[in-house]
C-alpha cells in the first residue's frame, strides 16, 4: 500500500467548539491525506467559517454543506459522509477514514496505522485505543480488540468496496454494520491500542443528554440483533462506565424498551447469525472484555 494514498470523511454539525483542534490534527500528520471532505451537516454555529477558512489555506481539505435536514441524527449523518464518497468515487486512494469532528490524536498517527495494513493484507477495518477527556481526565472508552469506534474507522479501499454504502440509521448503528459485515466477508477487523486518540466529550452524547444516550444505546443494540444474553453482559459490564451503575441500566432498560415495543431490526437475518455466533463465542470463552463491542 502507498502509505500517502489515504482520504477523510468527516460529517460535522454544528461543532466549533471542536473541530478546529481536530483540523489541526490532520494538518501536522506526518502523512497527510491526499483529500479529506469535511462536510457542514445543516451547522448553525461558526463550523462552516472555520472548515472554509482552513479550506482556503490548505489545498486537501475540501468544504461540503448538507442542508437535507435540519434535525441533528446519525440518519443525516450518514446522508453527508455517503455524499462525500460519491464526490470521491475517481480518487485514486488505498485507504479511506471515517473521523469525527471532536477526535485529537499524535502526528503520527495515520502514518502507524497505515504501516498496520501493510503488515497484514487481511486487516480490512482499523482504528486505535480510544479515550474521552471529561474535565480534562482521560477516561478510556472500553472496546474489544476486534472492533474500531464508528468516529476513527479506517477501510481497506477493497473492504470498502466490497461493503459499499453506509447504511442511514437514525438512531445510528452503520459503523456496526460496516465492521461486522467486514468480518462476514472475511476481513480483518482491529484497534490497535499503541494507537491513542482523544474524544473531547462523552461517547454517545452528540445531540444527546448521557442519560439519553445510554438508554439509546440498548434501542440500538436490540436494531442490531444482539443477543439478549449479550446484551445483558454488556449492560452489567457498563456498571463501571460514568455514570456509574446506571450506565448498565439504562442500555439494559433500552434494550428492553425496544423488544417490548416491537423494534424492527434495521439488519438482515444472515447478519444477526452471524453476530450472535460471533457473541456466543466469546460467551464460551469467558473473554469478559470483549462482552463490549
Amino acid at each position: 500500500m502507498d502509505k500517502t494514498k489515504y482520504i477523510l470523511i468527516t460529517a460535522a454539525r454544528n461543532e466549533a467548539e471542536y473541530i478546529e483542534a481536530t483540523i489541526n490534527a490532520v494538518i501536522v500528520q506526518t502523512i497527510r491525506p491526499i483529500q479529506w471532505i469535511v462536510v457542514s451537516d445543516g451547522s448553525t454555529d461558526r463550523t462552516d467559517e472555520i472548515i472554509q477558512n482552513y479550506s482556503d489555506k490548505y489545498d486537501f481539505i475540501k468544504f461540503l454543506r448538507n442542508d437535507n435536514s435540519s434535525e441533528r441524527n446519525f440518519a443525516s449523518k450518514v446522508f453527508s459522509i455517503n455524499r462525500a464518497i460519491l464526490k470521491l468515487k475517481d480518487t485514486n486512494y488505498d485507504a479511506m477514514g471515517i473521523l469525527d469532528a471532536d477526535i485529537t490524536f499524535e502526528p503520527d498517527y495515520y502514518e502507524n496505522i497505515l504501516t498496520e495494513f501493510e503488515k497484514d493484507l487481511k486487516l480490512g477495518v482499523a482504528g486505535g485505543e480510544f479515550f474521552d477527556i471529561i474535565n480534562g481526565k482521560k477516561i478510556k472508552v472500553v472496546k474489544s480488540s476486534n472492533s474500531v469506534r464508528g468516529g476513527i474507522q479506517l477501510f481497506r479501499k477493497e473492504c470498502i468496496e466490497e461493503i459499499g454504502e453506509f447504511t442511514p440509521l437514525k438512531n445510528g448503528g452503520e459503523d456496526i454494520i460496516m465492521e461486522v459485515t467486514a468480518r462476514m466477508n472475511g476481513w480483518k477487523v482491529h484497534s490497535f491500542n499503541h494507537l491513542i486518540l482523544y474524544h473531547h466529550r462523552h461517547t454517545g452524547t452528540e445531540g444527546f443528554s448521557i442519560v439519553r444516550a445510554k438508554f439509546r444505546g440498548g434501542i440500538l443494540a436490540h436494531s442490531m440483533g444482539y443477543s439478549p444474553l449479550f446484551q445483558a453482559f454488556k449492560s452489567i459490564h457498563r456498571f463501571k462506565e460514568r455514570p456509574y451503575f446506571l450506565s448498565g441500566v439504562l442500555t439494559y432498560l433500552g434494550f428492553i424498551w425496544a423488544y417490548l415495543s416491537g423494534n424492527k431490526r434495521k439488519v438482515s437475518k444472515e447478519f444477526v447469525n452471524y453476530l450472535r455466533q460471533e457473541q456466543s463465542g466469546r460467551m464460551k470463552a469467558l473473554h469478559i472484555n470483549s462482552f463490549v463491542s
